[in-house]
């Protein structure tokens, strides 16, 4: 066996654990929120020793602002799939999406990372511009599955005004379910979005 071939197996385990430490930081943060969630209590509910943990993320900052890239990227996979199920779609189809995004276990973690990062400011700095650049790339896949064109004036706000209010409602959702209400404002919307795009 060569040391290449030694190293590949290791390399395997390493992105396991490290994959694995990830869905347990989105699970703990969801579920415990920001300031149970230690590096050690990650560490136990993956099944790893802290001493690992710590080779992956050597600060707790760390190993939550790469949970929350974990988890932008699970949620662009998720919406590529819908999309590449669905085929073309209309402007209903889009805002059922979007709501979708912002309701569930990623934006509840998602949330209680914001809430911590306004008050430790060694959290926001690492925050505040992964979450533009998450923004912006959400904000751009939108327009795609919307086939907007953002040189018409008022389309682009439109697009950014959808996130918001699905973003609204997502904190809505938090505490009771709040499906139904939800259903009746993404149909409002929808309509009032495809009008402002064609």
């Amino acid at each position: 066996m060569t040391s290449v071939e030694a190293r590949e197996p290791q390399q395997d385990r390493s992105r396991a654990t490290r994959a694995r430490l990830l869905e347990s930081a989105i699970t703990c943060l969801a579920e415990l929120g920001y300031s149970a969630s230690t590096v050690a209590v990650v560490a136990e509910h993956a099944g790893v020793s802290r001493g690992a943990a710590q080779h992956h993320f050597p600060t707790r900052e760390a190993l939550f602002t790469a949970a929350l890239e974990h988890m932008t990227r699970q949620r662009g996979e998720q919406l590529k799939r819908e999309v590449g199920d669905r085929g073309h779609l209309d402007a209903a189809a889009v805002v059922e999406l979007v709501f979708e995004l912002f309701t569930g276990t990623f934006f509840r973690a998602a949330l209680m990372l914001w809430v911590a990062a306004a008050s430790e400011p060694q959290l926001r700095a690492q925050v505040v511009p992964l979450e533009a650049r998450i923004g912006r790339e959400i904000h751009h896949v939108v327009v795609e599955l919307l086939g907007a064109d953002e040189s018409v004036p008022g389309v682009r706000e439109t697009v950014q005004a959808t996130l918001d209010l699905a973003r609204g409602l997502g904190l809505a959702n938090l505490l009771t379910d709040d499906g139904r209400r939800r259903a009746g404002i993404a149909r409002q919307w929808a309509a009032m979005l495809d009008r402002t795009l064609h």
